[in-house]
């Protein structure tokens, strides 16, 4: 019987193990594949405060070495669900099923797509929702970054060092981004800002190799799609109250409408979704799932 079980391997999650364990909390990680979350497809980073310039993979490779020293127990397999008994809850795995008096969930989110119909054909053959994770492949050629959020600016400056030409697309004439991550990108030569555009339509043989717009067609050996993300996780026990985009409401303590569910990082309902706010979750979680089990 574990006292605290973590699901997601991000910096909510990592941090939550971080302060459960400094409670001497007996708690188990879940995370599906490797853990650090969107931080592993962050390769600036200058905003997590007293770090001004590092890359979000230092950044989880430390969360996870500072994990492991406390003695969290880590396994690397997807949850698919969470029942309640009389003890606490049942957490069951793709492989077997762990006891637990409490759980934070910390799933995170997962990319939106397109929604095309040729998406799926392309995906892994041009279509990347990753470019710090796909971008070497495309080094020298043409490529698209398709939203107008910090995402696909930051998506479309680490591109512009390696592709020939980045395509910024954006269906409004607007961006939602900061301005400064705009003027940069408009002051980048590799960078060509494509606003009031629409992506109707992907062509080529056995690869990408062209984007169908609304206004004409580029030529693109990739497109890299940054136009936010969905959250995961939010259907692994009944009874959750979810906003009108399915994020998981909450307190600012990460207390759910369960008692003994708590919920962490971006899949939390909330405003800005950034490593620090995700750790500021981790930590409120697990200070109130420690509370929960001492009272």
């Amino acid at each position: 019987m574990y006292d605290i079980i973590i699901i997601g391997g991000g910096p909510a999650g990592l941090t939550a193990a971080i302060y459960a364990r400094r409670a001497n909390k007996k708690t188990l990680l879940l995370e599906s594949t490797v853990c650090g979350g969107q931080m592993l497809n962050t390769n600036n980073v200058e905003n997590y405060p007293a770090v001004p310039a590092t890359d979000g993979p230092s950044i989880a490779k430390a969360m996870e070495t500072q994990v492991r020293e406390l003695g969290t127990e880590i396994e690397f397999d997807e949850a698919v669900s969470i029942e309640k008994t009389e003890k606490g809850f049942v957490v069951k795995t793709e492989t077997e099923s762990c006891e637990t008096r409490s759980v934070i969930i910390a799933t995170g989110t997962e990319p939106r797509k397109l929604g095309l119909a040729a998406e799926g054909r392309f995906e892994g053959r041009g279509i990347s929702y990753c470019a710090t994770c796909d971008g070497a492949i495309y080094r020298g050629k043409p490529v698209a970054v398709y939203g107008g959020g910090n995402s696909a600016f930051y998506e479309a400056e680490y591109l512009s060092g390696l592709a020939e030409k980045v395509y910024l697309i954006h269906h409004h004439p607007e961006f939602k981004a900061d301005e400064i991550l705009v003027e940069k990108a408009k002051n980048n030569p590799k960078i060509e800002i494509m606003v009031n555009t629409e992506i109707k339509d992907l062509a080529g043989e056995k690869k990408l190799e062209k984007i169908i717009l609304n206004n004409g067609e580029i030529a693109a050996d990739a497109l890299f799609v940054a136009i936010g993300r969905t959250p995961h996780g939010t259907k692994l026990i009944e009874g959750l109250n979810l906003d009108d985009n399915n994020y998981i409401v909450s307190d600012e303590d990460g207390k759910t409408g369960i008692p003994g569910i708590f919920v962490a990082g971006d899949v939390r309902e909330k405003k800005l979704r950034q490593i620090v706010t995700a750790t500021a979750d981790g930590a409120a979680a697990a200070s109130s799932a420690i509370d929960y089990l001492n009272n």
